[in-house]
């Protein structure tokens, strides 16, 4: 299936649109390319997705949503039997992860060839769904990864519960990415991908309401977070990503790029789900008010 603009786009963020469980039963669309390509676009860029799963077997809210977003992102949609399907909570302030569904392998080669060299792509894996051997093969002019779903396992039998295991990365893909965004969680379990990107590009380490150290070349950022009531979370960190890579691409300052990135993920947490993703405007009159908005 594909939906929206299929023209050639600026910003291609590969990875599986989610269906998000609620503790109150709802069910919700998610996944870090959904967040990244409606970030992208609320930016002014022409913004994709490439996906796999099936949506229709859920709430008719999951499948309208899809339609409704696809009017600001073209969406390509691989068959599948079942969507990827997380339930989340939150456990001594940490978040716990069961996996409900899973949508399979994304096929690269069904990228269509505009899209395999749009000027920015941002592999966004969250349940193991890209070969990295086949992402190596991409040929953006900005390469931006956000690793977490290669650093997820389960169980075989679902539903089952999600655990973090080290990064392990092809030279190939690695020598390629230009940008690559981690939690501090994850951080612990990639610091030979943190240490090879960092030398010829930029890594981000978000720290939640600790905000997040940029490491440019070796030379290190610490970007702190805005202080703003919080109504939900998810997202946050791909909203942060998103904006990082589509102004680092743009040749942005690396301090610029990072506050206007976590001025972002302020404004998203405000909010309710892919909705709340904000607007470069928003971001730039937020940041205007705190007196942050400089080069």
């Amino acid at each position: 299936m594909t939906t929206g603009n299929p023209a050639a786009p600026d910003y291609v963020a590969i990875g599986h649109v989610t269906v998000d469980l609620l503790p109150d039963g709802r069910q919700v669309l998610g996944g870090t390319a959904l967040y990244a390509a409606l970030t992208a676009a609320r930016f002014g860029l022409h913004a994709a997705v490439l996906t796999r799963g099936n949506f229709g077997a859920y709430n008719p809210n999951v499948l309208e949503d899809l339609t409704r977003f696809a009017r600001e992102i073209a969406i390509i949609v691989q068959e599948a039997t079942s969507a990827t399907v997380f339930a989340n909570r939150t456990v001594a302030g940490r978040r716990e992860q069961t996996l409900h569904g899973w949508a399979g392998v994304i096929d690269l080669n069904g990228l269509p060839p505009t899209w395999r060299s749009a000027r920015i792509i941002h592999l966004a894996p969250v349940a193991q769904e890209i070969d990295p051997r086949q992402a190596g093969r991409l040929t953006p002019e900005y390469l931006g990864v956000t690793p977490q779903g290669w650093m997820r396992q389960w169980p075989r039998a679902l539903p089952g519960r999600v655990r973090l295991t080290p990064l392990r990365l092809p030279l190939e893909l690695l020598s390629h990415i230009d940008g690559l965004v981690l939690n501090a969680e994850e951080h612990t379990l990639a610091r030979d991908e943190i240490e090879a990107v960092s030398r010829r590009g930029l890594v981000a380490i978000t720290r939640g309401p600790d905000g997040a150290q940029l490491i440019d070349r070796g030379r290190v950022y610490d970007i702190p977070a805005y202080a703003v009531p919080v109504a939900d979370d998810v997202g946050a960190g791909d909203v942060f990503a998103s904006v990082l890579f589509l102004l680092r691409a743009d040749r942005e300052p690396v301090s610029f790029a990072g506050r206007m990135a976590a001025a972002a993920a302020a404004l998203r947490i405000q909010g309710q789900g892919p909705d709340a993703v904000p607007t470069r405007a928003a971001v730039e009159e937020f940041l205007e008010r705190r007196g942050d908005l400089r080069r």
